[in-house]
């Protein structure tokens, strides 16, 4: 029996994926995104499939809006924000409004229209900069950009959901999620598909530092599994939990892996490290493990070459 299914910034990288997996499975969906960071073309792709698909162009600062989106949902899943550490240095106010005062929108309206569950889409920048072998859920946050902040205080509001209005919620901190659809061309573009772009033009891809930086890079896929898997998961509810594929990769040995794919040789050109970097990010994914019964279901090394096969496809170099 098909459920209904709300996905907030379904214009987005990762928002496109859930509910494209949603559609495939037979689901009913609807889509909210202010076009802010999303694109139409995403939008465009979703309703090329063969889904029960509606699409609403609006933004979750607006509650009238989300009102006519959230009636009669059974679950949301919550994507929309502005994703950047550079832009939330740049305007903090703006960040706030949409991931924080957002945020708490998505959650009243999914309260007063009786959803079932809210998966929130948190980060790992709540973590910030601290040291250890793995971030893990019982570390304190620690974050130290305002993107960092605002996401962390959407966590905070959804668990207080959770216990004040009996709203079940689910938080998942993503660590550098990556895959076909990334933007490569804005300003605060991820490293891999800045990566793969500039090299298949024949450029050197740019590290900011000295590229020892690590990165727990996860394959999208991953991520729409374990959110699929945080809409029915009893024990759950309440909980923050990282949503990652648990490795290590070093930021100059992606360029040497990218090279190695594209059958290029080109070295990495290193400049200042950017303001709110952090130098190393790993997720411990016990908890996921034991609560949602998550593995991840990409490797590194095999979501790369998918994500290199599709920028080639798609011709965006």
């Amino acid at each position: 029996m098909p459920q209904t299914f709300v996905v907030t910034g379904a214009a987005g990288f990762i928002g496109s994926h859930i509910a494209e997996r949603l559609l495939r499975d037979g689901q009913r969906v609807r889509v909210i995104d202010n076009l802010l960071t999303g694109k139409q073309a995403h939008l465009d792709f979703l309703a090329s499939l063969d889904g029960d698909l509606s699409v609403t162009i609006g933004s979750i600062t607006e509650r009238e809006t989300l009102c006519a989106v959230f009636q009669e949902a059974d679950y949301v899943l919550h994507q929309a924000a502005l994703p950047s550490v550079p832009r939330s240095i740049a305007d903090p106010l703006e960040t706030h409004h949409h991931c924080v005062t957002g945020t708490l929108n998505v959650l009243i309206t999914a309260r007063d229209a009786g959803v079932k569950r809210v998966v929130y889409a948190a980060s790992s920048s709540a973590y910030g900069d601290q040291a250890g072998a793995a971030k893990v859920e019982s570390m304190n946050p620690a974050p130290i950009s305002p993107y960092g902040v605002a996401k962390l205080a959407g966590e905070y509001y959804a668990a207080a959901f959770s216990h004040s209005y009996s709203l079940e919620t689910v938080s998942l901190r993503y660590f550098n999620v990556f895959g076909p659809r990334q933007d490569p061309t804005s300003t605060y573009a991820a490293a891999i598909p800045k990566f793969i772009t500039a090299m298949m033009r024949g450029e050197s891809p740019t590290i900011y530092g000295d590229g020892t930086q690590t990165r727990d890079f996860t394959y999208v896929d991953n991520i729409v599994r374990g959110n699929l898997l945080a809409c029915a998961a009893p024990r759950a509810v309440g909980e923050t939990i990282n949503l990652a594929s648990g490795g290590r990769i070093v930021i100059k040995e992606l360029a040497a892996q990218l090279n190695a794919i594209l059958e290029t040789d080109l070295a990495p050109i290193y400049t200042d490290e950017r303001p709110g970097d952090i130098k190393h990010s790993r997720a411990d994914i016990a908890k996921a493990r034991d609560l949602l019964g998550f593995e991840p279901i990409v490797s590194f090394a095999e979501g790369l070459r998918r994500t290199v096969n599709w920028y080639r496809e798609s011709h965006l170099h």
